[in-house]
C-alpha cells in the first residue's frame, strides 16, 4: 500500500455509495431546476416569456407561459419527491422535446447566419436541453429497473 491512497477496498465501497446516490441527486436538481425555472414563469419573471410565445404563436401568450410553469413546477415538485416518476419523466421528456421545436420554427432565433452548426445564445439554451432530456430518460430507467415494469 502506497502512503497517502486509499486503500482500493475504501475506493469500491465510496464508488458503492456514489453509485447509491447518484440517480436520487440527478433526480433530485432536474426537480430543483424545473421548480425554479417553473417559478421564474409563473412569476412572470422569466428571460424565456417572448421566445416560448413566438415558439408557439397560436397559443394566448401569458396562458401558455404561466401553463408552462405551473407544469414545470409540479414536474419539479414530482422529481424532487421522488413522487410519480414515471409519468413526471415522460412528461419532463415530452415538455423538454417540445423546447426543441424553436430550432424549426425560430432557426433564425438558434442559428447564426442560417448554419447549424453555429449556435447563437438561444440555441445554445435550447440544445443544453438534450442533458435534462438524457437525465429524466436515466431517472425513467432507474425507476422502472427499480419497480419494474407496471
Amino acid at each position: 500500500m502506497v502512503e497517502g491512497f486509499p486503500r482500493p477496498g475504501a475506493l469500491v465501497e465510496g464508488m458503492r455509495v456514489l453509485d447509491a446516490l447518484s440517480v436520487p441527486l440527478l433526480r433530485g436538481s432536474l426537480g430543483v431546476v424545473f421548480v425554479w425555472f417553473g417559478a421564474l414563469k409563473v412569476s412572470g419573471a422569466t428571460p424565456v416569456a417572448d421566445l416560448v410565445a413566438s415558439t408557439v404563436p397560436w397559443l394566448a401568450p401569458g396562458l401558455l407561459v404561466a401553463g408552462l410553469g405551473v407544469l414545470e413546477v409540479l414536474l419539479g415538485l414530482a422529481l424532487v419527491a421522488g413522487r410519480f416518476l414515471r409519468v413526471a419523466a415522460v412528461l419532463v421528456m415530452a415538455h423538454l422535446g417540445g423546447t426543441f421545436l424553436t430550432l424549426v420554427v425560430q432557426p433564425a432565433v438558434a442559428f447564426r447566419a442560417g448554419n447549424p452548426l453555429l449556435l447563437t445564445l438561444t440555441g445554445e439554451f435550447v440544445v443544453k436541453n438534450l442533458v435534462l432530456f438524457t437525465a429524466a430518460l436515466v431517472v425513467l430507467c432507474a425507476e422502472l429497473r427499480r419497480g419494474g415494469v407496471r
